[in-house]
């Protein structure tokens, strides 16, 4: 090995075979067994086999890749002599390298796949100082420390420590042990400087020993708390032994006499306590710290807290109640007339169980707060449940007790709460929820809701049946179509029309001004707000099916003026419109449409979504075609049914030119709606378009206060459309003054207002060209 050595340190500038090797460092003056098996390192030992068995050792920058490139392998590594090779059944190969010297890389290159390197050996500053010697003592010496608190290290080498003389040999051995990543090995490859390797060695190991230390004292502590709890439990074990031959029998603990007592006081079904003591035996006999006796502790609890038997008592007065739900609500007649209805069955039949309702209609119209009336009517607690965006059906039917922190769903906790199993439980949003992975909650109300079948409801967690048919559920929708037909089933639909504007005015001025004033700490006598104020307020800075914004306009009101109070500028205000317009900034509405001219291609229609009903405008444009064929173009974020209805009423309008004048069709149609970020759908917008595409065509312009509903089929017949009411008003608030809906949909017109009837004039069609008579300026 000397010999070799010697000729080794000769040389200069030599060139060898590239072994690349991942999360390890070859050290010189250290014999390592490697396994290999990338068919790069293979190739590389082959040729050192056919030559002088020498490779250059290089660890790999990254040690995920596979096959590096020239950039991602060291510049130092260490040439290495072949001592054996040994091949394994599994294709990999077990050799064993002595390190000879330390190599820098000069050139690397890749050839037929393996890597070769022109190198010249680094040269070593050794050092005979004192201060040397004292570090490599010093470094022997903490390695035999940090290995005698643990660390791993071969026996041999605690033996070879100690009788190795150069610093250099050692600190290149103590190295090659060190249990650290292979980057910090690397760096001490690097290093020439004896003097600096020793230092930067000892460091490393002094790091080590205090881990080591604090490993052994954490060790200890946890040791000696597993210690203390077999002999707690021990002892428990002894002493449960002990009782249990002066009884005679089974005894429980403490804990467990409380658990039992509770149980047996929660007047439970008789096979649900036989389960409950089940679980209490078991709790006995777990650990009081396990991870189990916590599970079994939380479940009895749960069991021990429910009102099996808690009923509270109606108090049913239907008299009571419509004046209730007269007091809380304005307007909702047909809505009222319905609960007291329900109120009234109830009362007389004693019925324990009853429909389930489902209140559907547009956002802020009162049917949370609805909700709420009904359960003071009855005298019964309300607890709401919002559903809105709820995916999983845990949920609603409870976690299983394996898992770590489970709990039961939200029906049984909302029972908890409210201390009786007899509430009214508001179902809120329940056409928000959805399905994924997890579960269809949807799917498990279904048991919930259904009548014979939710007195055995069963939550997951509680694993026993629980009666829930005393409970009156109530849901809440915007739109009923997005609830599943299965559980749409299994409710009765009550509707929530819109608030006309009257209807609000009056909510305004008897329970939002009153309301609002007195959370702003101002008096009556502080604030005033009249009735024209209220008005343009309702009509110019909102636009909306319920009265959420109008309450916080009046909220944004009510903070102006007790500003204007607090800082002196005056004692009391009177809210005009010119007052209006400094509070809130400029309208934001328009209200009507009077005064606007007449203009062509654009047509009034009447929508409703889950926010209520609207207007929208729907605007036709003719222009020359791009190329031999003219285009039809549809935008404004329509569906698939609205776009059917538009080429509908195109096909319509070409088959009969000759009859409204539109001539030949030789221009690109551009149909939009506008606000195009907001997605529209529905065949109700036919005769509107039908309307639009006549005058864009004929030049005639559209009469700009009628506004008109219908879908429209290829032979020109209007047929009826949902939402006519909502419709009406939404026109009626906007201040149309002629409506043209189908002529089948005139029944719903009895539902609406007096005050709307007086205002709107009503033309049922039945044919799509009397439609057009009257929108088309009163031309055919």
């Amino acid at each position: 090995m000397a010999r070799r050595q010697k000729s080794v340190q000769e040389r200069s500038f030599v060139k060898a075979p590239v072994l690349p090797v991942r999360d390890t460092v070859h050290f010189p003056g250290v014999i390592q067994t490697i396994l290999i098996g990338r068919e790069m390192s293979v190739k590389a030992l082959q040729q050192a086999l056919k030559g002088d068995r020498e490779t250059l050792v290089i660890g790999q920058r990254d040690q995920t890749i596979d096959e590096p490139r020239t950039d991602e392998l060291y510049e130092v590594g260490t040439l290495s002599e072949v001592l054996h090779v040994l091949p394994l059944p599994d294709g990999t190969m077990r050799i064993v390298l002595r390190g000879l010297a330390r190599a820098r890389v000069t050139k690397l290159t890749y050839r037929g796949g393996s890597f070769s390197a022109e190198f010249s050996l680094v040269e070593e500053i050794d050092t005979d100082a004192p201060d040397a010697e004292a570090m490599a003592r010093e470094a022997a010496s903490s390695f035999q420390q940090a290995v005698a608190l643990g660390m791993p290290a071969p026996p041999e080498v605690i033996e070879t420590v100690s009788g190795v003389e150069s610093p250099r040999h050692l600190v290149d051995l103590l190295s090659h042990h060190l249990p650290t990543v292979a980057a910090v090995k690397q760096g001490l490859l690097e290093e020439s400087d004896v003097a600096t390797r020793l230092e930067r060695l000892v460091t490393i190991l002094a790091r080590e020993k205090q881990l080591l230390e604090l490993q052994a004292s954490l060790r200890s502590k946890v040791e000696k708390e597993l210690g203390e709890s077999q002999r707690e439990y021990y002892l428990r074990e002894q002493l449960k032994a002990i009782q249990s031959e002066l009884s005679g029998g089974e005894t429980l603990s403490d804990e467990g006499v409380e658990f039992k007592r509770k149980l047996e006081a929660a007047g439970m079904p008789e096979d649900t306590l036989d389960r409950a003591m089940t679980e209490l035996r078991r709790l006995e006999k777990a650990p009081s710290s396990s991870p189990e006796g916590m599970v079994i502790r939380n479940y009895l609890e749960w069991l021990a807290s429910l009102p099996w038997d808690v009923t509270s008592t109606d108090q049913i007065d239907v008299k009571k109640a419509a004046a209730i739900l007269e007091r809380d609500h304005c307007g909702l007649a047909q809505v009222k007339d319905r609960i007291v209805d329900f109120l009234a069955v109830r009362q007389l039949s004693h019925s324990i169980r009853g429909p389930i309702l489902c209140f559907v209609g547009p956002p802020g119209v009162g049917k949370t707060s609805i909700g709420r009336s009904i359960a003071e009517a009855l005298g019964r607690q309300f607890h709401r449940i919002s559903l809105g965006g709820v995916r999983d059906e845990a949920e609603i039917r409870g976690h299983r007790r394996t898992y770590i922190g489970s709990m039961p769903g939200r029906l049984i906790q909302g029972i908890k709460s409210c201390g009786t199993k007899n509430p009214v439980f508001m179902l809120d949003e329940i056409d928000k929820m959805g399905y994924d992975f997890r579960g269809d909650p949807t799917s498990a109300l279904l048991e919930a809701l259904d009548p014979e079948q939710n007195s055995l409801f069963s939550d997951h967690y509680v694993e026993v049946p629980f009666d829930l048919s005393a409970v009156m559920f109530i849901a809440t929708a915007n739109l009923i179509e997005n609830v599943p037909a299965a559980l749409r089933d299994r409710m009765e639909v009550i509707r929530f029309p819109s608030y006309t504007e009257q209807e609000k005015l009056t909510i305004a001025s008897r329970y939002l001004v009153p309301k609002k004033t007195a959370e702003h700490g101002l008096s009556k006598s502080q604030v005033k707000i009249p009735k024209a104020t209220l008005e343009d307020l309702v009509r110019e800075y909102t636009r909306e099916s319920g009265v959420r914004s109008l309450e916080r306009e009046i909220a944004t009101v009510c903070r102006k003026a007790a500003r204007r109070i607090a800082e002196g500028e005056a004692r009391s205000v009177v809210v005009n419109k010119d007052t209006l317009v400094e509070m809130l900034g400029k309208p934001k509405f328009r209200y009507g449409v009077r005064g606007r001219k007449n203009e062509v291609g654009t047509a009034t229609g009447l929508v409703y979504s889950e926010f209520g009903g609207d207007i929208v405008s729907i605007e036709v444009a003719l222009s020359a075609p791009f190329g031999d064929q003219p285009q039809v173009r549809l935008t404004g974020s329509l569906g698939d049914v609205m776009k059917e209805s538009a080429l509908a009423a195109m096909t319509y309008l070409r088959a009969n030119q000759a009859k409204y004048g539109t001539g030949e069709f030789r221009y690109d149609l551009h149909v939009h709606v506008p606000e195009g970020a907001v997605p529209k759908d529905g065949p109700s917008a036919g005769v509107t378009i039908l309307t639009a595409l006549v005058s864009a065509y004929s030049g005639r312009p559209v009469r700009r206060d009628v506004a008109m509903t219908g879908e429209v089929t290829l032979r020109g017949k209007v047929l009826p459309v949902g939402g006519v009411r909502e419709k009406v008003l939404a026109a009626h608030r906007a201040g149309i003054r002629h409506v043209v809906l189908p002529e089948e949909n005139l029944r719903d017109i009895d539902d609406l207002p007096d005050i709307v009837k007086r205002d709107l004039s009503f033309h049922p069609v039945a044919d799509a060209s009397e439609a057009l008579a009257i929108a088309l300026n009163g031309q055919a």
